[in-house]
């Protein structure tokens, strides 16, 4: 079985065919404002070098946030082509999720942190078993901190972005055959049914609803 791994949510392209569990073929890499204009490209050449033809793909996994705005589109768009394209099966799931379940350091909590600006960030809890302690969340950061003084243990910050003020930190370097093994069964979903996991109004959201 052939799963295309697809996460464009922060600045990063993020992509990985895994074929039977084993990674044929992967992208790490920080293409910023470049995102929407390379990314394409990208993942074709991942296509070319790993010998794969887009037919020979069973499943299409797909991060839908939370993160960047611009970058969650690019990837859904993307992923929802080729999904209703070529009539392939399609799950999503949260960045903040794969960032926890890639951590392998020694500390009995993950806590993967994406700046949202203005003090919040996109955030949750995880043990070292990978349960969910605190869901999901746009949150301020003084609040999550003041959360983690009631986990009875240690933890990590897991983050690929400068937030002052956390500590200790591990950086995000996903795991793609860890992310898709815990994963590859999400609920398959009808491409024009997916959303973005955005958690945060947008500005203009927000102004409508004061």
């Amino acid at each position: 079985m052939k799963i295309l791994y697809l996460d464009t949510s922060s600045s990063f392209l993020y992509c990985a065919i895994i074929k039977n569990d084993e990674c044929i073929g992967e992208i790490k890499l920080k293409l910023e404002k470049d995102l929407s204009a390379l990314a394409l490209d990208e993942i074709s050449n991942l296509f070319l070098v790993t010998s794969t033809k887009p037919d020979d793909i069973d499943k299409i996994l797909v991060v839908n946030g939370p993160g960047s705005f611009t970058g969650i589109r690019v990837g859904l768009t993307i992923a929802k082509t080729f999904a209703w394209g070529l009539n392939k099966k399609i799950s999503t799931l949260s960045s903040l999720d794969a960032m926890a379940i890639s951590c392998k350091e020694d500390y009995d909590y993950f806590i993967p942190v994406i700046d949202a600006r203005r003090g919040y960030v996109y955030s949750g809890i995880y043990d070292k078993d990978n349960n969910i302690v605190l869901k999901n969340q746009y949150i301020s950061l003084e609040v999550l901190k003041a959360t983690l003084d009631n986990l009875p243990g240690s933890y990590v910050f897991v983050t690929n972005d400068d937030i002052d003020g956390i500590s200790p930190i591990t950086k995000y370097d996903p795991d793609f055959v860890a992310i898709v093994q815990k994963f590859k069964d999400n609920e398959e979903i009808n491409p024009h049914g997916i959303d973005a996991l955005y958690l945060k109004l947008t500005e203009a959201e927000e102004k409508l609803n004061a």
